[in-house]
């Protein structure tokens, strides 16, 4: 690859273009190609020359446009695309995820937020592409307040809109439902992995986890036994989550709602921890005691983000009140539904696919833009290495 990085501007007027191109001038390490400003003559231009970067106006024609681009990359796996609209809409940065775009970038395009995206993408180009994965833990220390639905259903949207392999894990090991939530009958669950890690590499692991349908979900499931919980540690608990990140792009974990050692080597090696309660007195109780308990472990803020499940606007408590008394900012708002939910979880369908236009399915998919956009460019918190042996009831004085 020569030093610079050949770009292509597609889809633009010329007043678009002439104005895009000039600020692609002040940096030294761009090449922009010349534009016929014809889609089509700009396609086999890109699928000629193979350029680095492409720059590609969505706000008219979004899904042929998509259509294009999705067939471009499907050839060129390697070309980054910056997508520009003017339309910042939920359906359309899906859209654009859904094709493997990675960046966007509303119009009017303001100058600094243009380069410093193709800035990014440059120290992108800089490595090799490695992508590391990422273990987002779903935790709450009360039952019943929803965190496998999240965890389901957050897996499925994130597999859905990043086209990446995604691992679903159930270790709230004694009373795990996943398969229940998936109506799933795996042929192997947590156990077989956890005995054989020694043997892990990625087609063994994609031949373990139970491919959910034709998604890029994978599930590994809860032991089928108490006993067989029993026996697995929190050692091999964080080597198999080593294993997976080898695999996997996101690993998402139910995690079980007590806190005992392999609840925290679970959390230890998470990435970020989405702290699920609602908005009541006991659960918020609940949640500051978690807070707290983070706090003793080590966690830095970044690493716990607040979830509101069955979320209502006219809550007689608000979400001013529940910031300021936990002192942290609330990341996301799942909207109460019950009858979507429930029904979705009595016939073991995820509400995204049993009910995709919900208010409550449209969150999870939103949760899923977000999450999947603050991996690629937010500072995730340092993994916690911890021994096994520290005063582990001092976490509750």
């Amino acid at each position: 690859m020569s030093e610079k990085l050949t770009t292509v501007l597609m889809n633009f007027d010329n007043q678009a273009y002439s104005l895009l191109n000039s600020y692609l001038e002040e940096l030294d390490f761009i090449s922009v190609l010349p534009s016929s400003f014809n889609v089509k003559d700009d396609e086999n231009l890109i699928l000629k020359k193979y350029p680095d970067i492409v720059i590609v106006n969505v706000s008219e024609k979004t899904d042929y446009i998509l259509g294009i681009v999705s067939k471009i990359l499907s050839v060129h796996k390697m070309c980054k695309f910056i997508a520009i609209s003017s339309d910042y809409s939920a359906d359309t940065v899906i859209k654009v995820m859904r094709v493997g775009i990675r960046d966007f970038i509303n119009s009017p395009v303001i100058k600094e937020d243009f380069l410093n995206s193709i800035l990014k993408l440059k120290n992108q180009n800089n490595i090799v592409k490695d992508k590391k994965s990422r273990v987002i833990s779903v935790f709450s220390n009360k039952g019943g307040i929803g965190k496998t639905s999240i965890a389901v259903n957050l897996s499925l949207e994130l597999a859905n809109i990043t086209k990446e392999k995604i691992a679903l894990v159930d270790l709230n090991l004694q009373m795990g439902d996943i398969t229940t939530f998936l109506d799933i009958v795996p042929s192997f669950d947590i156990s077989y992995p956890i005995n054989n890690l020694s043997k892990m590499n990625s087609e063994f692991l994609l031949n373990t986890l139970e491919q959910y349908k034709d998604t890029n979900l994978y599930v590994l499931a809860e032991p089928p036994s108490l006993e067989k919980a029993k026996t697995i540690t929190p050692e091999q608990i964080s080597e198999l989550i080593k294993v997976l990140r080898e695999t996997f792009s996101y690993i998402i974990i139910d995690v079980s709602p007590n806190f005992d050692k392999k609840t925290i080597a679970t959390l230890d090696n998470s990435d970020m921890i989405l702290l699920v309660t609602m908005v009541n007195l006991p659960a918020i109780r609940n949640c500051q005691r978690c807070l707290s308990i983070f706090d003793k472990l080590g966690y830095n803020a970044n690493k716990t983000q607040i979830v509101l499940n069955r979320f209502m606007e006219n809550d007689e408590i608000k979400v001013d009140d529940v910031e300021n008394v936990l002192s942290r900012e609330v990341y996301w708002k799942v909207p109460n539904n019950y009858f979507a939910i429930m029904s979705a979880i009595n016939k073991g369908i995820p509400v995204s696919i049993m009910q995709p236009e919900s208010n409550i399915a449209q969150s999870y998919q939103g949760l899923a833009v977000k999450l999947s956009d603050n991996i690629l460019s937010q500072n995730f918190a340092q993994k916690t290495a911890r021994s096994f042996e520290f005063n582990f009831m001092s976490l509750f004085e």
